[in-house]
Formats: structure tokens, sequence, C-alpha cells
């Protein structure tokens, strides 16, 4: 039986290398994306090369609307698939200090790192609950662990996210579904442009930035079978930098 895996914002970085990774495990992949379709085809193209199963399920999922109807449509045509694990990667920054953050800026991040979470999550687990079996990985962020300054938007949804990963873990865990985190540090993506590699390496005790691939391959350990027995962790993925 084909075992299905989505990842929400799978067109480049941290998530172009879970999609691959998923891939690898033997799970058909449904590859998110919100507007980047050449990239997010490129995903789907490095897959197929490596002999993987993907098709692209596009969707804004800070847009409970979409959600409902791309993902909720999916799910309602498909009462065979089943969606065994669930990558809540997409995300988005939009940084400054407070007394300068824009109403909007705050609202964005929140309802693209956070709420999105809610409704994708929640689609997903009736199907994860009927089968007694799930993982959910949820992708936050060392900001969420430790504060930036000029993120109060985006550490707050990721410290938000991590509250209700260890909650939910809590109320499926005798589903046999296991919810988790994973909290990358500074991974070399698109996210991290103007910051130079000098001034990272000063920070990180591992002196380097980390790798998507790094990240990846921390989403497929918790995402498993023999991951059965870890949920509600936050498990980071930082070069040592606390």
């Amino acid at each position: 039986m084909t075992k299905y895996a989505l990842v929400t914002g799978g067109s480049r970085g941290i998530g172009r290398a879970v999609c691959q990774k998923m891939a690898a495990m033997g799970y058909h992949v449904l590859v998110n994306f919100k507007a980047n379709e050449a990239e997010a085809l490129k995903t789907v193209a490095l897959i197929k090369q490596g002999n993987g199963r993907a098709e692209l399920l596009p969707f804004d999922i800070s847009d409970k609307q979409q959600i409902q109807q791309v993902l909720g449509g999916w799910i309602d045509a498909n009462p065979d698939k089943q969606i065994d694990v669930l990558v809540n990667n997409a995300g988005v920054r939009e940084d400054a200090l407070m007394v300068w953050m824009q109403d909007e800026q705050w609202d964005k991040v929140i309802r693209t790192n956070l709420d999105s979470f809610f409704h994708v999550t929640r689609l997903v687990l009736n199907g994860m609950i009927g089968q007694k079996y799930g993982r959910i990985i949820n992708i936050v962020s060392l900001s969420g662990l430790k504060g930036l300054p000029g993120q109060t938007n985006y550490s707050a949804a990721k410290a938000g996210l991590i509250g209700a990963t260890k909650a939910l873990a809590l109320e499926v865990a005798r589903q046999n579904i296991t919810v988790n985190a994973v909290a990358p540090g500074f991974i070399k993506t698109d996210m991290l442009e103007g910051i130079e590699e000098k001034e990272v390496q000063k920070l990180v005790p591992a002196r380097r930035w980390g790798t998507p691939e790094e990240v990846a391959h921390t989403v497929g350990f918790l995402a498993s079978p023999e991951a059965a027995y870890i949920t509600a962790q936050v498990l980071s993925v930082n070069g040592g930098l606390y």
C-alpha cells in the first residue's frame, strides 16, 4: 500500500530537502507550495530522478479557505489514500524591532507560521486517528526557543508552535501518533540571505552553517516507524548554538 507524506513549503530549502528525504524513505510526497511553481516542479523532478514519487498540492497555508478547498478536497477525493506523515515546514519572516513593527507584519507571521499548523493538521489528523498511525513533525526555530531581537513576531509564532506540538502529542499518543518539532539554527537557505557567514561562524560552536539535508535527516528519523516512542520533543539542529 502506498504511503503518503505531505510537506508544506516544499519548493525550496529545507522543504525541498525534506521532500527528497521522504521520497527516499518510500513515501509518495505531496509537495505543497504557494506561488513558486517552477521551484516546486524542480523538487518533483529531483524526486523522480531518484525513482521517487511526488505530486504538487498548491495552496496558501495562511488562507484557511484554500487549505479546506485544496487539502480537504484532496482528502475527500482520495478516501483510499492516507497521509501517514505531515511535515509543517512552510513559514515566513517579517523582521522588525517591535517598536517599529506594523500590524500586518505581526499578523502575517502569526497567520503563516502558527495558524496554518492548526488548519492543516486538523484536516490530516482525522485520517491518522482512524488508522491509529501518524507522524507529525513541525519545523520550528532557534528563535522560538531563545528569542531573537527583531523577531518578536517570529519568536512568538515558533514558541507557540512548540507549545502546540507538546499539547497535541499528549492528545494523540494513545493512537500511535507522534508529534515532534525540529528546531533549526542557522541553515544555509534563502531565508538567511544578507547574513554574513563569518558572523554566524563566530556564534556557532560548530563554526559553520547547517545544511537543509541535515535538517531533513532529523525529520526522517522522527518520521520513521522506529521513532514510535519519541513524542512531544523538540530536537535542535543548530551546531551547538543556544
